[in-house]
Parts: structure tokens; sequence; C-alpha cells
């Protein structure tokens, strides 16, 4: 397609794009038959989301994709995708997307434009970097970037760039560390029993996420064991969210207090005959030192922190305790509180006890991450990497910007930034650091995106982006068992670039683009991932879609032992020596209160605990129609989420004289802001939930929830605790 032609065929499906399926999102979207003059394009996925579904795209013979819909012959995907992506044409046609290079022409974030060329921004880019490194050093440019696409070429090239030109390293601690250490300290490694299996079992304990809203195809499976078997789904979180309303035992605990839950039910099982003793002895470290540290862990003494009833605690200890085969699906909440990693370990625990990994349909499961063993090290540029080069906390951007010494690693300030992927000026925590950062005048940022967003806003040089369907990239799915291909299905507007363009143009302005991993493109790049890693080459992946990595049952069921060289589960963990999937280098070492951290499972109170100033605990948790940052500029995922509002019990609003609708003020040390109240039994008393993530924008006074969220480091190979705040609540006097 010649780029006059693409640019009129771009036009006419912008022009002519008018939403009409409203569909309603507590309705999977399933794979039918397609339209006629339509072919279907196999995709994957690429956003923030364990399930990394697999896709089927209709695609008109404009070359305009029509319905997104799941792969019904993939087996975890089943056919099932949620209703965002599903309207994805939405997003990929949408007016306001960002379709030309811009350069500022007034102050940061005043909205003020000039269209330039590609290679006036990509020169001005290259520049700006060379004058950084002149003045302060090689440091002193920061390449930054994160999960807006998971794919591995368009995603992960930036480290090449990065680790040629010696700029500041990144450590990507936002999302998954505490979760990923907690559970990693347990067995060594970061898989578990084939995810499939939760259709094939008698008990699901969905803990720690809301699948409904942000993983659907673990309800997929979930169901099909609940109508198939006569499974019992239990599911906890802090509230009453959509993936509850599917349970069968709905435990709803204070935030922060599920190592107290999980402690409570080994304290049953092994009171009341239900532990493995037999399991234990062969597969655990010390069953022993465990069975005398629960003693005291009492079903009453865990209610007094959790929240739940005794009768609660003991009926699910006797659910899980009676039913061998259950399966503990372990989600991402964990990696949201400044305890998280010893909530995980505690919760894994749980199935080591009851000697569940035994049985098909049993285990705990995470994260699959460990089981694809994909070589990305020419992808990265790992060979030239430095290690004296300083790591900067993705987390403590604000404090980076503003000269945190310690952030910033007792050197030098960060003066040019090269953003991808990724929304920090909305998403990041302590956001009134990070706007402080980002408005200082002898900071340069160009911001590669696909719309304004706040950050490419307070940018200097803004570049457009393709979307997934217009480019080539592979991808690995953290939450099921399959490497997917994303290939390009159609034509990207003619002036959008990928990210691995950008990469490779500015490599050649800065004298690099020789070095090892430079000169492919998006396709080779693919294939010489897949060569190096023993997989089967681009073209067998574009015949056959997607490559299953899933370990036998025995290695996934550990039954050949667990990871550690000892071949032991860790119920007394070693929570700073062992290796971690993403553990600071040495120079930085362990992070946050990191000798507080229990020998064996316990409730550790390293949260922002209430109290009489602060009597209230906030969590930010993720809105059903947004992920992150993305779809929260479509009008359809607007119009479904309604305006940004904080929960509230009616007992705490009462008291407050707080009614629904009112505009209420929260605010804590790090900042406050203005929200209205919705009033709902949803949330427990002394529980406040704000689910976003809404644009800054939204909010009436223009700043969002993450002005509330702290950067401070987890325990203990760091991250963000974005749902463990406390905070206080009145009515707004205004």
């Amino acid at each position: 397609m010649n780029s006059r032609h693409g640019k009129v065929l771009w036009l006419l499906a912008v022009q002519g794009l008018e939403y009409t399926n409203a569909m309603n999102i507590a309705t999977p979207i399933h794979a039918k038959s397609p339209k006629p003059d339509t072919r279907v394009g196999h995709t994957a996925c690429p956003h923030d989301c364990p399930s990394t579904c697999a896709l089927e795209v209709e695609i008109a013979e404009d070359g305009r994709i029509g319905r997104v819909r799941g792969a019904n012959d993939h087996s975890y995907t089943s056919g099932v995708i949620c209703a965002k992506v599903a309207r994805y044409a939405e997003r990929l046609y949408h007016p306001d997307r960002l379709m030309h290079p811009l350069r500022r022409a007034g102050a940061k974030g005043a909205g003020q434009w000039q269209q330039i060329s590609w290679d006036d921004a990509l020169d001005e880019i290259a520049e700006a970097f060379v004058r950084a490194e002149a003045k302060d050093g090689s440091e002193a440019i920061w390449p930054y970037f994160y999960a807006g696409t998971m794919g591995w070429v368009q995603r992960d090239s930036i480290d090449r760039l990065r680790h040629a030109k010696r700029y500041s390293g990144f450590f990507s601690s936002i999302c998954t560390n505490p979760a990923w250490t907690g559970f990693t300290v347990a067995t060594g490694t970061l898989r578990g029993p084939d995810p499939r299996e939760m259709g094939r079992t008698d008990c699901v304990v969905i803990w720690g996420t809301n699948a409904v809203s942000t993983q659907v195809n673990v309800m997929t499976h979930a169901i099909k064991s609940r109508k198939e078997r006569g499974a019992k789904i239990v599911v906890i979180d802090i509230y009453d969210n959509p993936t509850m309303k599917q349970a069968d035992m709905a435990l709803i605990v204070k935030p922060g207090t599920d190592a107290a839950l999980a402690c409570a039910v080994m304290h049953i099982a092994f009171r009341d005959g239900h532990a493995d003793r037999d399991y234990m002895a062969r597969y655990a470290d010390d069953p022993a030192g465990l069975e005398a540290h629960l003693r005291a862990k009492t079903p009453q003494w865990a209610a007094d922190i959790t929240g739940l009833t005794v009768a609660e605690i003991e009926a699910f200890a006797r659910l899980v305790g009676t039913t061998r085969k259950t399966f503990f699906r372990l989600g991402y909440g964990f990696t949201r509180q400044r305890n998280g990693a010893v909530a995980m370990h505690a919760a894994a625990s749980v199935a080591t006890v009851l000697g569940s990994w035994q049985y098909e349909g049993g285990g705990a499961f995470h994260s699959n991450s460990d089981i694809f063993r994909m070589n990305n090290a020419e992808l990265t540029g790992r060979s030239m990497k430095d290690a004296d080069i300083r790591m900067l906390d993705q987390s403590q951007i604000g404090r980076v910007l503003t000269g945190d010494a310690v952030a910033l690693r007792h050197r030098g300030p960060v003066t040019a930034m090269l953003i991808q992927n990724t929304n920090p000026a909305n998403i990041a925590p302590e956001q009134r650091l990070v706007k402080r950062g980002f408005a200082r005048d002898d900071l340069f940022v160009a911001v590669h995106e696909q719309f304004m967003t706040e950050t490419a806003d307070i940018a200097d040089i803004v570049i457009p982006a393709t979307m997934f369907v217009e480019h080539d990239d592979i991808y690995r799915a953290g939450g099921q068992n399959h490497i997917l291909l994303g290939p390009k299905l159609v034509e990207p507007p003619p002036t959008v670039r990928t990210n691995l363009f950008v990469i490779e143009e500015l490599a050649k302005r800065l004298g690099v683009a020789d070095r090892s991993g430079f000169g492919f493109t998006a396709r080779e790049m693919v294939d010489r991932v897949l060569e190096s890693s023993g997989l089967p080459d681009y073209d067998h992946f574009l015949e056959h879609k997607w490559f299953d990595r899933q370990p036998g049952f025995e290695e996934a069921h550990f039954l050949n032992g667990f990871a550690h060289p000892d071949g032991k589960f860790h119920f007394r963990p070693d929570w700073i020596n062992q290796p971690a999937p993403n553990k600071p280098p040495a120079a930085v070492g362990a992070l946050g209160p990191h000798a507080e951290l229990p020998v064996f499972p316990d409730q550790v109170d390293v949260i922002e605990v209430a109290d009489p100033d602060h009597p209230f605990r906030l969590a930010t948790s993720p809105a059903r129609n947004f992920l992150n940052s993305s779809f929260s500029e479509t009008k359809t995922s607007r119009q479904k989420e309604g305006r940004p509002e904080v929960m509230i019990n009616p007992a705490d609003a009462e008291a407050m004289g707080i009614a629904h609708g009112d505009l209420v003020r929260i605010g804590n040390s790090r900042g406050d802001l203005r929200i209205h109240a919705r009033i709902t039994t949803e949330v427990k008393p002394g529980v406040l939930i704000a689910e976003g993530l809404w644009p800054n924008k939204a909010h009436i006074d223009g700043e969002g929830i993450n002005v509330l969220t702290g950067a401070d480091p987890v325990a203990p190979y760091g991250g963000a605790a974005v749902h463990d705040n406390k905070v206080w609540l009145r009515k707004d006097a205004a």
C-alpha cells in the first residue's frame, strides 16, 4: 500500500466509524463467524494483563478492523475476551489519536504545539540527549518505559539504546515485585500448575484479583469447573467487587491483612487434621517449626485483624481443608501492599500445608513467567550493560526529577528523557512531586504516544506511535502458558511510527547503530529471539499462531521438588539473599523495612496503619473499563465508568454527614483532593475505594488519586504500594 492510498483509507476509516454496538460488559465476547467481505487476522492482546488473550480481528476489504474477539481454538482464551478490547476499533480510529510529530510552542502543559517533520523531531531529541550528556554525563539521560505494550520488540528495544549509550538504568518496580518476591522465596521460581486446571478442579480460590474486571479468563475456567464439577468459587478481596458477586464464598478482608487469614487457615489445618504431614515431610523445609509458630494464630486472632468473623474463617478453612483439588489463584493485589511479599508467601504456604500441589486442579499459581525461557539478550543489548551505571527506580520518578539524593543514587540530575509505553504523569505515585519534576525548565522530555496523555501534554517533543495491529511483535503470557505471535495486520496511518523505528533512528543519530542488535526489522528481531531461544521461527508462528510452553504435570506441580537448591518449599524464607525475578542490583541492595519481615508466615504491619489523624485505609483499585491509564480516552469506557468517585460505607458517611454524590475531600501527608462520594455497602467501614485510573484532568481540581499514594520502596526488593494508604476524609466545605 503506498502512503497516499494508505492516508486516504485512514481518513475514510476515521470519518466513517460510528460505535453502534454498545456491548454489555458483563457478557464475555465470544468468537462468531466473520461478516461477509472480511478476513480474519490472528494476534494477541498487547496490554498489561496476565491473560495475553489470543485474538481474532475482523479486517474489511478497505483495511479497516472491525470486531475483535477471543480465539476459540486457544485453550486458555477459549473464545472469551474483555469488552474493552473487543471494542478496540473505537480506540484505533479515535479522532483524538496523535497523528503528527509535535514541538512544544508555549509553556509546558499549556497545550500549544507546532507540527514538525519526523526528521526534525528525531534530530531534536538526539541533539537534546547529546547536550545533556556533554553537560552532566551519560547518566543524565533516562529512557523511561513500561507495559503500554507487552510485546518484546516494541517494549524492550529501548533498553538496547540505554545500554549502548550508558544512559541511566531503569528499575521496573511499579507492578510486580512484592508478589513475585513472595512467591519465589517460597517456591524458588515463578511458575506453577497449568492455569487451565482451574477448569478441572473442585475449588478455585481467587485471592487478591478482581478477575471479572481484570482477568476475565480466570472466570472462564473457574465457572467451567463450577458447571461441570460443581466446584466452589471462593473470592478473597478488600471490597465487594464484580468478582465477589460471582463467588460461592466471599471473604472481604481489611486491606493488608491477607497473611493473618492465611495463618489462621493453616492453624486450623494443623488443628483439625487437614494438614498433609507426609507431603510436608517430603517437600517442605520446616513443617514442625511452622506448626509451632502457628499455634497462637487462632481464628479469633485473625478475625480481630482481618475484620472477618470466626465463622467465616472456619468455613473457608474447612472447605479448602476437605477439598484436595483446590486451586489457589493468587493475584496482583498482593503487590500493591507494603506487606505484600509476606502475604503472598503466606497464601502460597496454605497450598503446601494442605498438600494441594499433588493433585490436578490443585496448588498455587501466580505467574508462569519462568516457563518461557526466551532469550532477550540481543534485543535488550545486555552485553553492553555496564554494572557501574546507576539504576533509577521507576516508581520514584517524582523524587528523581525533584533532585532527591537517595533516589538519584547520590549522582547527578536527570535532564533528558525518552518515554515510551507509559504515562507517569498519571500513573506514578507521589503525583505532586512528579508534576513538579516534569515542570523543570532544564528537563527535556520526548514522549512517543498514541494519545495526548498527561505526560505527553507536558513534554517538549511528542511523536505519534502505532497500535498493536499495526506492527509485528511477540508476546508471552504470564497468566497462562503460551508464547503468541502478534503480526502486523493493517497498515498504520502514514504519519505514525513504531517504537522500534524510533529507537533505530535515534541510534543512528547518536552513533551506536553499528552496535549489536541494531539494524533489524521487528520481524527479523522476533526471528532472532526465537532462534536464540530454541523456538520455532516466525513463519511457524504465523501458521500456528502460538506455542504452548507449559511444563509437564510433575514439573508444574513441583513433584520433582521445588526450585530451591534443597528441593523444598520454604516456610522459612530468606528475604534478602535469595535470587528473585526482579531483584535490585547489588549496588542498590535490599529495600524498605526488610529487617521487619518474619521468619515464618505471619501478619506484619509494615503497612500504613490507620491512626486517629488518618482513620481510613484507601485503595486505588482497577476500574473495569480502564487498564491503568489506557482506554480512559475512549468514549464508551468513560461513559460506563461515569466519573471519579470514592466508595464510602453508609455508616461512615452517616457519621460524617456525607450524602451520595456529595463532594468530599480526602488527604494525607502527600496531598489532598476533592472527589464525589459514592455511598455503598460494597466497602467495609474504615475502608475507601477509588476505582481508576482516571486522568488527573477528569478530577475536579485537576489532581488525580495518585496524589495520595507513596513511592517509598516495599520490602524487600521494592515496589509501589498504591493500594496501601492511610487518609483522612471530610465533607467538602466548598
